[in-house]
């Protein structure tokens, strides 16, 4: 194998209005991915008693969800280095569509499931599609700051979610929530397709001009063997994956447990549960914007990564071993999701610092797949946790795979030096 540093892959310099555009037609789209993932849970409550199923039973719609993305995932990277991503991104848009579509008009479990593979298999493309355009088309002195907006955006799309299906569905039904999420995918599809021309797969000339991070600049990593298969003989690549999932049963836990978990813990109002969940996710984006400029210095992205999950963690475990007072529980959420967002974008950066010249696709789905699983996994340990009434059990497993978390940075960043 021969070695290639990992900077010399970097896109030398392009103009800022382009950079911004890219950056922000990319992170769109990664807003509707993270809103497709959370237009269904917000309705469990009306779809229960409508399909006459168990909580469990539409628990398991998006363990089929995650099941399907994460296959599309790993098999689109393969397709993105094939054809490009811009074909793969218009069809993963489509496909999240077409699936909340199917949510809208389902009859029967059944029909449930078969949506939930259909909007997995386009949400699966994503994180292949976008950091292949943002690695390609950016300007690496500005590469920082573009992985901090997409992290930004995926947590803003998440907000939204609920807060448009929810209210939508009080006043005119579960099916017309549902509608108006898959119009949303819809017209971001159309402003996709208008924005052709910054989504193709030519890569920017690579030279020595622009400022290059050091955080950027220090890994050499190989490039793959001629067999398209060559990057799976790195083990960054698996300690990554297994980073991510690590990182995805985090957000899970936060995104359904955490809360009704704390309720228990703190005599929390149930009713503030979804509060919880919007500081954190706003906080989080607020700390993924900080965690931009903090990754375009020279400090290495491994430090920030362990910094941000240590403290998230000793704030979990206050939570799970303290009498916090009610009314700072929600602030809790907040600084856990504002330490974890600093982390975000140094995430990504450990993930572009193992991967190989002319493999981005085939490495961010394998990579990327360990969200999937993470998320597709998550639910069934700790909701039988909290169904089995062990509320503390939820926080003190969250501190323990945060703590796992700032392992597996360390290794990624052991085996690129290797």
């Amino acid at each position: 194998m021969s070695t290639v540093s990992a900077s010399s892959a970097h896109p030398a310099s392009s103009p800022l209005r382009q950079d911004v555009q890219v950056i922000g037609i990319v992170g769109l789209v990664h807003a509707s991915s993270h809103f497709t993932q959370l237009v269904l849970p917000p309705l469990f409550p009306l779809l229960q008693p409508y399909f006459g199923v168990s909580y469990a039973a539409l628990g398991a719609v998006l363990t089929v969800f995650f099941i399907a993305s994460c296959l599309m995932q790993a098999l689109s990277g393969f397709i993105v280095d094939r054809w490009g991503p811009r074909p793969v991104l218009y069809a993963g848009l489509a496909c999240m569509a077409l699936g909340i579509l199917a949510f809208a008009a389902a009859t029967s479990y059944g029909v449930l499931l078969a949506a939930a593979v259909l909007a997995g298999v386009g949400n699966g493309v994503f994180h292949p599609v976008d950091f292949t355009l943002l690695n390609r088309k950016v300007s690496s002195s500005r590469l920082g700051h573009a992985y901090s907006v997409h992290g930004i955006t995926g947590s803003l799309g998440w907000a939204l979610a609920p807060v448009l299906v929810v209210p939508l569905a009080q006043l005119a039904g579960w099916r017309v929530a549902l509608l108006a999420a898959a119009a949303v995918v819809a017209v971001v599809l159309l402003m996709a397709l208008t924005a052709h021309r910054l989504l193709d797969s030519q890569a920017l000339p690579v030279g020595r001009m622009g400022a290059k991070p050091a955080a950027q600049v220090r890994p050499v990593m190989p490039s793959p063997a001629t067999s398209p298969l060559g990057f799976l003989a790195l083990p960054a690549v698996w300690i990554c994956m297994l980073f991510f999932f690590l990182y995805a049963m985090v957000l899970s836990v936060v995104q359904t447990f955490a809360g009704p978990a704390a309720a228990h813990l703190h005599a929390m109002p149930l009713a503030w549960v979804a509060l919880c969940v919007t500081v954190y996710m706003v906080a989080n984006a607020v700390g993924m914007l900080v965690g931009g400029f903090l990754v375009q210095r020279a400090l290495r992205a491994e430090r920030i990564v362990a910094g941000g999950f240590v403290v998230a963690a000793v704030f979990a475990a206050v939570v799970a071993l303290a009498p916090v007072p009610t009314l700072l529980v929600p602030a809790v959420f907040g600084l856990m999701g504002f330490v974890t967002g600093l982390a975000g974008p140094s995430r990504d950066m450990l993930v572009k610092q193992s991967t190989p010249v002319q493999a981005s696709g085939r490495v961010y789905g394998v990579v990327y797949s360990g969200l999937d699983i993470g998320q597709a996994s998550a639910p069934l340990l700790f909701g039988w946790l909290m169904d089995h009434g062990h509320p503390q059990a939820v926080w003190v497993g969250l501190v323990l795979v945060q703590l796992a978390l700032v392992a597996s940075a360390a290794l990624v960043a052991r085996f690129q030096r290797t």
